[in-house]
């Protein structure tokens, strides 16, 4: 008897997990159905500050897989499809067609839910104004291009200091606008540590950013032809031609909420190792609307990354088509840069180590991603938390220019396998003049920051 399978959401991991079940089981076993309520299939969204500031070329280099693609694969993708209810009990899911407005039930035996997360977007005054651009989507995108064509070089205002935030602030630094960043908080990037965010602040001002913390905004104001002319905050006004919404994402769970499916502390859904929904036995979910294990702190987290959205989908895929597989969690890596400043960070911050319990000591090493001699030696700032009394790693940090970032995932392997500082300063580290020092800046930061735990006592 075949059995269908209903996908929820069309992108990384509800794709990942429809394409990886057609893998396991023959159309004559499972029937997929797929609903996506935008224009387009498995894309990036993490590429589109790229696209808009011109690295990648077309909107078609961020589509991994077209509808006619998966089409082609036997999965049934009905694309400007929006589910609008779960019913459970019956074991369905109603959907509306975004073109016609026709409503429509569709029967499951087994669910996944895959809606992704939504942009945060206050509810200010002039905030759907012309002119003021999220970042969420492709056609997002394509919107903020043609607003930046439209405003020739003007002035810009970045509303959010997150990855995001300084991506669009390069990109559009890179469209020939005057950019003003507006932080709530003191410091850009609220994933570091303050100290870490201030060396962000100050290479984003040398690159001629303007970034001003403290700043949250109160409303977007416009001129006579309604279109944004400026962005205000407490402490004065920010003339604007073009704004870019930056303010980080929630996990998109009104339909699960709705149906009772349990939501953790970010309103993220709640799964096993599996990625199966507590509680349920023939529901999933997986990428940015679900919650997973924190493997330092011990505690769930909403971690909204392409990398983990396509990582659930596989796992997912296995478990459906019979096969098994688990998502263990994470340590909650990102990297990101501004012009040519990298920013890296893994594990807890201190604030984060605080909220959790942990007693630690934290150090910073400044080093250089190369050896000193050799031509084209950049500086960078590693950042270290250790556990207090066993020297356990708990997070690091760096900034720096070409070389640091992509150091931090020596980083995330040692905290994905419990390592200690001490365990670290004798890892065997590639070494020439040309990639390293030879001691590397994170194999130094964990030098200093044993010394720090010892001291300690």
């Amino acid at each position: 008897m075949t059995e269908r399978l209903v996908v929820i959401g069309g992108d990384a991991a509800g794709m990942s997990a429809a394409s990886q079940a057609r893998r396991l089981k023959g159309s004559g076993e499972l029937e997929i159905v797929a609903f996506e309520r935008g224009h387009f299939s498995s894309y990036s969204a993490c590429g589109i500050p790229y696209w808009v500031g011109g690295d990648v070329r077309s909107r078609g280099g961020l589509i991994a897989r077209s509808p006619e693609e998966h089409r082609a694969r036997d999965i049934d993708l009905r694309m400007r499809t929006e589910v609008t209810e779960l019913d459970l009990d019956r074991q369905r899911v109603r959907t509306r067609d975004l073109e016609s407005g026709a409503e429509d039930w569709t029967g499951f035996d087994k669910l996944v839910i895959a809606t992704g997360a939504r942009p945060l977007r206050p509810p200010l005054p002039g905030i759907d104004a012309p002119g003021v651009h999220g970042v969420q989507t492709l056609d997002d995108g394509q919107a903020l291009i043609d607003s930046l064509d439209r405003a020739k070089g003007g002035r810009a205002v970045v509303v959010g200091a997150g990855y995001i935030g300084v991506e669009m602030a390069e990109a559009l630094l890179g469209h020939g606008f005057e950019v003003t960043v507006l932080n709530r908080g003191e410091q850009p990037m609220a994933t570091l540590d303050p100290d870490m965010g201030r060396l962000v602040h100050e290479a984003m001002d040398g690159l001629g950013i303007t970034t001003v913390g403290s700043a949250p905004v109160t409303k977007i104001l416009t001129g006579g032809d309604g279109r944004v002319r400026a962005v205000a905050t407490d402490g004065g006004e920010y003339p604007a031609d073009v704004v870019v919404l930056g303010m980080g994402v929630v996990p998109e769970t009104s339909l699960a909420r709705a149906a009772g499916l349990p939501l953790g502390t970010s309103d993220g859904l709640l799964t096993d190792l599996s990625m199966r929904v507590r509680g349920q036995e023939n529901v999933w979910a997986g990428g940015d609307c679900v919650e997973v294990l924190d493997l330092v702190s011990g505690r769930e987290r909403h971690v909204p990354l392409g990398t983990h959205a396509n990582k659930h989908g596989q796992v997912i895929g296995s478990n459906v088509g019979g096969d098994y597989a688990t998502f263990p969690g994470v340590v909650g890596t990102a990297v990101s840069k501004v012009c040519d400043l990298e920013i890296a960070r893994t594990g807890l911050r201190e604030k984060d180590a605080r909220e959790v319990g942990l007693r630690y000591v934290s150090v910073r090493v400044e080093s250089t991603s190369r050896a000193g001699y050799y031509p084209g030696a950049a500086p960078m700032t590693v950042k270290m938390l250790a556990e207090r009394r066993t020297g356990r790693l708990l997070g690091v940090q760096i900034v720096g220019r070409e070389g640091a970032g992509k150091r931090v995932d020596v980083a995330a392997v040692a905290l994905t396998a419990g390592m200690t500082v001490e365990r670290m300063t004798a890892l065997d580290l590639g070494y020439a003049p040309p990639f390293s020092p030879v001691w590397d800046p994170v194999l130094v930061a964990a030098r200093k920051a044993l010394a720090a735990v010892r001291a300690a006592g």
